[in-house]
């Protein structure tokens, strides 16, 4: 018999409820593992994890819409974030911005066709005194140079799995 998606990922979550409790307070880092593991946050897991978490699917669109990390939106395997503060931009962010493009293939706010990347913006990563900076799903890069772009970018083709597989890091194994 085979396992649908939906069968799966209800496991997946109530095994997440278990282990860290039914209440509110579990929503985000269950929405967390999801959007890893699946790079979206469809409505049919926002009701599998409202009816698990007895809550409301209004309350699990809220949350997931509110955070930027969370965008219930398909991703790419890897998400590029460049920092837009104002020290960012002083630092270079617009050169970095171009250099992400060229190599990517995508604008700003696209996922390529073969969903390897997504290429975003980030209101502040907290590195304004080591700009510009870069987020690669969990991974912060600072003083980023166009070469170091092209470094970034040769490494997650190289690692790319094709697949969710095993998490190297990140929010819960």
């Amino acid at each position: 018999m085979l396992v649908t998606q939906q069968e799966q990922l209800r496991t997946e979550v109530t095994a997440l409820v278990d282990r860290l409790g039914p209440g509110r307070s579990s929503l985000i880092p269950i929405l967390q593992d999801v959007k890893w593991r699946y790079h979206d946050i469809d409505s049919d897991a926002m009701q599998i994890i409202a009816d698990l978490l007895d809550i409301h699917p209004v309350e699990v669109y809220g949350v997931a819409t509110f955070y930027a990390f969370l965008d219930p939106e398909a991703q790419g395997e890897f998400v590029v974030r460049l920092c837009t503060t104002v020290s960012c931009e002083l630092a270079g962010k617009e050169t970095i911005a171009r250099q992400l493009e060229t190599e990517l293939g995508i604008a700003f706010g696209e996922t390529s066709e073969d969903g390897r990347f997504t290429l975003d913006h980030a209101a502040c990563m907290g590195m304004c005194d080591q700009g510009p900076a870069l987020l690669v799903n969990d991974k912060v890069y600072t003083r980023v140079t166009p070469e170091t772009v092209r470094q970034i970018v040769a490494e997650c083709r190289a690692a790319y799995s094709g697949h969710a597989a095993e998490r190297q890091g990140g929010y819960l194994v």
